[in-house]
């Protein structure tokens, strides 16, 4: 009886993972923007390029694609290091999500945000300039 029901765990154990890499295997970035705020779900003041006077910005993100229940990862990369990884939750197959990162003013240059799924793949990238005053 005992190996039965180890048996059966392990069964439902290595179920649950397959269900788990299905549920974000059709996940795709829609619309990837950076912004100064997000408002009722929207972004707001979007652009590319951000003065380092702007103390924070958002990764606003639409995924889609999602059957179930998953997340992603917004992966803020400053330089080539990773500054920040912050977990966002999916959860329709339709779905707005952001992060913000707090910035400090003399991390000018070029930064990058990943979107990745839980399996490590890259889902998007994309680039924005964080620049000084009067450039």
């Amino acid at each position: 009886m005992k190996q039965l029901l180890v048996i059966v765990s392990m069964v439902l154990l290595l179920s649950s993972s397959f269900c788990l890499a299905e549920e974000d295997e059709g996940l795709k970035v829609e619309e990837m923007l950076f912004c100064k705020n997000v408002e009722e779900a929207s972004p707001v003041g979007v652009s590319s390029q951000f003065f380092n006077s702007t103390a924070k910005l958002y990764c606003f993100t639409k995924i889609a694609g999602a059957s179930d229940t998953t997340s992603v990862f917004h992966v803020w990369y400053y330089d080539g290091r990773e500054m920040a990884r912050i977990e966002l939750p999916v959860r329709s197959a339709l779905w707005r999500t952001w992060s913000s990162k707090r910035m400090m003013d003399s991390w000018d240059g070029r930064w990058k945000v990943a979107v990745i799924k839980r399996d490590s793949t890259v889902l998007s990238e994309k680039e924005f300039i964080y620049k000084p005053v009067g450039e």
